[in-house]
């Protein structure tokens, strides 16, 4: 015969168990006013001692899961994990849990994974290059606060975190061109919704790219092969752009994990780097830095966005009214052996 499941030890056992009043178990779990240290121990003891959970769902129905959850575009950047830990660094002393979930670079997968959340009853959401529809966007902020990190633009509705990715993309230009380079060529993520061009950072650096080229002369210089920010983007744009009657001397990828890609390219076609061709990345991610790549990257500071992101999402939450707020970061390069004279 079966045993019966075992029962949820609730708060009135809790309360029981520390010889105190539900209401004082309560204002415990809630870190509210009105409770002494000395309450506060018992009450902790009795917590672990009975092994209590309080209901993710009750506390739902009464406001509150202190859940935040956070989409991912994909899992394999390692840009991405920066951000993360710099939410999860800045959400350490509050109640709040960070739960996870891939967005899979599509609006209908995005829809799923937001729907889910809301479902749930997480009290924030933090959206991280999310490419759903600004309309979209502006409802689920209307419905549940809300930051979006890494898409330009301000909203009436959501806050929002970015780095200056046209100053980025100069950053990169500037430096080659210091070091000799004219044929200076790049590799984009391909993109044609109108709203997306004027918003997502990959359109920003292109656009970086070509004023940057512009401003140093090389306006017939400008090549861009447009393909994905993933490590096959990036070995593809290499390709094409090795193929050129006249190969480019330089490549600006326009993130670390694309350049990993073209790195992949080069050495295939038989060339060094940075002996016949220099390489650089943007996101100073954890593989930038990897001794054996030691690529040249922009660094845009993933853990400050995060850390950002998690104050303006918690101030949020607690005010629901306040406008709206923008914060820009400003990045800086990251010279490393990837790059060289021409």
């Amino acid at each position: 015969m079966d045993k019966p499941a075992p029962r949820r030890v609730t708060i009135v056992d809790v309360a029981r168990h520390a010889q105190v009043s539900t209401t004082a178990v309560s204002k415990v779990l809630r870190d509210a006013y009105g409770a002494s240290p000395a309450m506060r121990e018992k009450v902790r003891q009795a917590i672990a001692e009975l092994g209590y959970r309080p209901s993710a769902a009750a506390r739902g129905l009464r406001g509150q899961t202190y859940t935040i959850g956070v989409m991912l575009p994909e899992l394999r950047n390692l840009f991405f994990a920066d951000i993360l830990d710099g939410i999860t660094a800045q959400l350490g002393d509050s109640p709040y849990q960070v739960l996870l979930a891939p967005g899979c670079n599509g609006e209908k997968a995005e829809a799923r994974v937001i729907d889910a959340m809301i479902d749930r009853s997480m009290d924030g959401l933090v959206l991280i290059a999310p490419v759903s529809a600004k309309k979209r966007l502006t409802e689920v902020a209307r419905s549940v606060p809300t930051v979006v990190v890494g898409r330009h633009g301000s909203s009436p509705a959501y806050d929002s975190v970015t780095d200056d990715d046209i100053a980025g993309a100069a950053l990169v230009v500037d430096h080659l061109v210091g070091l000799g380079h004219r044929r200076i060529a790049h590799i984009e993520h391909h993109e044609t919704d109108r709203v997306r061009l004027a918003e997502m950072p990959n359109a920003q650096r292109a656009d970086g790219y070509r004023q940057a080229m512009t401003a140093h002369g090389l306006h017939a210089e400008i090549d861009i092969a447009s393909t994905s920010y993933t490590q096959a983007g990036g070995y593809l744009g290499a390709q094409q752009l090795l193929a050129r009657p006249v190969r480019p001397t330089a490549i600006f990828a326009g993130a670390d994990v694309v350049a990993l890609g073209a790195l992949e390219a080069i050495a295939e076609a038989g060339l060094t780097v940075p002996g016949d061709i220099s390489v650089a990345g943007y996101d100073n991610s954890a593989l930038a830095a990897f001794g054996p790549i030691s690529l040249t990257s922009v660094d845009q500071d993933g853990r400050q966005m995060g850390a950002a992101a998690a104050r303006l999402l918690i101030d949020r939450i607690g005010n629901r009214d306040r406008r709206t707020a923008q914060v820009k970061l400003s990045p800086t390069l990251v010279v490393r052996r990837t790059t060289a004279t021409a």
